[in-house]
């Protein structure tokens, strides 16, 4: 019998520590995967902006 209770707590403490290392395992990589979608808009965003506020191909002269 008490083989038996060792056994049942081993497989409750073993189920409790793999939920908890998966938990841990997904979280790190949800935010990897944060990471690198945002790089990719940064990347995107700083392109626009950049392609945006290109000066024109004509030269500005400021008039004193």
């Amino acid at each position: 019998m008490s083989r038996t209770i060792w056994t049942v707590l081993g497989v409750i403490a073993a189920v409790v520590i793999a939920w908890v290392l998966v938990d841990v395992v997904f979280s790190v990589l949800w935010f990897i995967v944060k990471l690198v979608i945002v790089a990719v808009v940064v990347v995107v965003v700083y392109s626009v902006l950049r392609s945006l506020l290109k000066p024109s191909g004509e030269q500005k002269s400021i008039d004193r």
